[in-house]
């Protein structure tokens, strides 16, 4: 089960330019009943090499920009080891449900895309590096924070700001996810947060479905590409958000302080 479930993000991930972690973290919760905090922490190592084989693929189409992928790593690896003990200070149903609403909104940035064209800047000059710097720092944070790659938000940044291509997007977003990816991923094994048990099948899975599905990417036109990459943020969001409150919870709130039961 482990080789399918890697084999299933890793085909997302090689697709769409992410780490897999949206479909990885999921599966491994509902069918591996895996704690939430544990499951990010493993998605992180394993995304690891879902950016090695999917940067690989992308670069022999000639689809990475090295120097973008530097800028955004430069400032995501310092953002993703606070994202990573945020994350654990967080009950599991509040962590569902900011990861939903930042997969709602990243959707909608996404498919206004054809209409923001306008704003972005063209060329490596200083407002496109400050542009990637700052998606760095977000996406580092996030990244340690929800247990992905950070693709959900470098991909969207790149191709609304800084007027990179679709597929070469998401190719610089795998490469720059790798170093990030790491520095979250030993943070959550510092605290206690990663099953070493799974990753051998897991990764065999990726590194096939990442080849698989980055070879994929490129049949398809840019816009059947974001399209595609829209609806599946828009179902695993909607998944998040409704998460419910754990009863015991529940009745804390609801319950005034200073009366007992």
């Amino acid at each position: 089960m482990n080789f399918f479930i890697g084999l299933a993000a890793g085909s997302f991930g090689g697709l769409f330019g992410l780490g897999g972690g949206v479909i990885m973290i999921p599966l491994m919760v509902g069918i591996l009943k895996m704690g939430q905090h544990k499951a990010h922490g493993t998605s992180l190592v394993a995304l690891i090499f879902t950016g090695i084989a999917g940067t690989v693929i992308y670069a022999l189409q000639g689809s990475v920009d090295v120097l973008a992928a530097v800028l955004l790593a430069s400032t995501a690896i310092f953002t993703s080891r606070l994202g990573a003990r945020f994350a654990n200070t967080l009950p599991e149903w509040k962590l569902k449900r900011f990861f939903g609403g930042f997969m709602i909104l990243v959707t909608v940035l996404l498919l206004l895309k054809p209409y923001l064209a306008g704003i972005a800047v063209s060329g490596m000059g200083w407002s496109k590096i400050i542009v990637l710097l700052f998606t760095g720092i977000f996406t580092g944070f996030l990244s340690g924070m929800m247990g992905v790659g950070g693709g959900t938000i470098m991909v969207p940044s790149m191709v609304l700001l800084a007027g990179i291509a679709q597929h070469t997007a998401q190719g610089t977003s795998l490469l720059a996810m790798i170093p990030a990816g790491g520095v979250g991923a030993h943070a959550y094994w510092r605290l206690g947060n990663i099953d070493t048990s799974i990753l051998p099948g897991l990764i065999a899975g990726i590194l096939i479905g990442t080849y698989l599905g980055g070879s994929f990417a490129h049949i398809l036109s840019e816009g059947t590409l974001r399209i595609l990459f829209a609806a599946m943020l828009v179902w695993t969001g909607c998944r998040y958000l409704r998460t419910p409150v754990p009863k015991a919870e529940e009745d804390a709130l609801l319950t005034p302080a200073g009366e007992t039961e």
